[in-house]
């Protein structure tokens, strides 16, 4: 058993760089740097990310005792942009139960950030400015391209993901030899991203994917139109995903009713159903003001600064030195 870090000492050193780097970037665009909780009483209800959740000892009057470590801090955020606070961001840590590997670990580094008054657009600008910043840390230069969802998988896989069958779907990966057992069209979308699409990517470009399916809003809005779309962004360098963002989504009662939805598909995987968060509800319903948000995994930027390979090396001690 060691108890050395994973990490050398230039890794940490340049991760100190980079949250400098962060806070002047927020600083000079007036974005508010905030703290919000890491333990709530509502958890994530997506289907595909599980909580890691614990129980408060104390005296019942203070609140729910069963707690959820957050997956991320999003909800929160929405709640102090509809209080007024204006554009604000958080740099700190998050938990997500069973993931685990080269590009994963339980207990990670996200950087979120809310921008009112932008649209997608907009943001992922900002974001890919972010980025190419943190990169020239390192000398490293890339290119920003720019495609529509449905524009790359035509490109690279020779499907439109909004008008193709499940069938036509499957025929794509066929070598690939998948189980279809219980996968959606949803599923095989993604693994035509990640078996076709990501392979083909080239690492010295910055390539920001927008526009997607309506089925995957997630907490964006969908913008009306033949066909209707997503309003919401990836950031791809090569096939690694470093940050994923909305047009957000200002309808309290759409918002719950996909809430719902995520915890019907959770029950029809015999999923536990966490309990929705009321309070980001009941700041929808109070008025939500238009913008944009965008997570950003810290750590998967820092491998794309240094060239590693495992998240460990980024780390100073992983989930399993931990």
């Amino acid at each position: 058993m060691s108890f050395e870090p994973t990490a050398t000492r230039e890794a940490l050193l340049l991760r100190a760089r980079l949250y400098a780097l962060i806070r002047e970037f927020f600083a000079s665009r007036d974005v508010l740097e905030v703290e919000t909780p890491i333990l709530s009483e509502a958890g994530n209800t997506d289907p595909n990310i599980e909580s890691f959740r614990t129980e408060f000892s104390g005296h019942a009057a203070q609140g729910e005792q069963t707690r959820w470590l957050r997956t991320s801090p999003e909800f929160p955020l929405k709640r102090l942009v509809a209080a007024g606070i204006g554009d604000c961001y958080e740099l700190g840590r998050v938990f997500r139960n069973g993931e685990a590997g080269r590009r994963h670990n339980p207990e990670f580094t996200m950087l979120e950030w809310y921008r009112v008054g932008f649209d997608h657009h907009a943001l992922m600008d900002e974001t890919a400015a972010l980025i190419v910043a943190a990169l020239s840390l390192v000398s490293r230069r890339v290119s920003i391209e720019k495609s529509s969802y449905r524009e790359l998988f035509l490109a690279h896989a020779g499907v439109d993901p909004f008008a193709t069958t499940t069938r036509e779907l499957h025929d794509a990966l066929a070598d690939f030899g998948i189980c279809t057992d219980g996968l959606s069209r949803d599923d095989w979308l993604d693994l035509v991203l990640t078996h076709r699409i990501e392979p083909v990517l080239r690492d010295d470009v910055l390539l920001i994917v927008h526009d997607f399916p309506p089925s995957k809003a997630a907490l964006a809005k969908v913008r009306e139109g033949t066909p209707a779309v997503a309003e919401r962004f990836e950031l791809m360098l090569g096939a690694v995903e470093l940050a994923n963002g909305y047009h957000e989504l200002t309808d309290a009662r759409e918002q719950r009713e996909r809430f719902l939805a995520d915890n019907a598909r959770r029950r029809g995987r015999n999923l536990g159903e966490p309990p929705l968060d009321e309070r980001l509800l009941a700041a929808l319903e109070a008025g939500l003001p238009a913008c944009a948000g965008v997570a950003l995994g810290v750590d998967r930027l820092l491998m794309a600064m240094l060239g590693a390979n495992r998240l460990d090396d980024v780390l100073a001690f992983p989930f399993d030195r931990a």
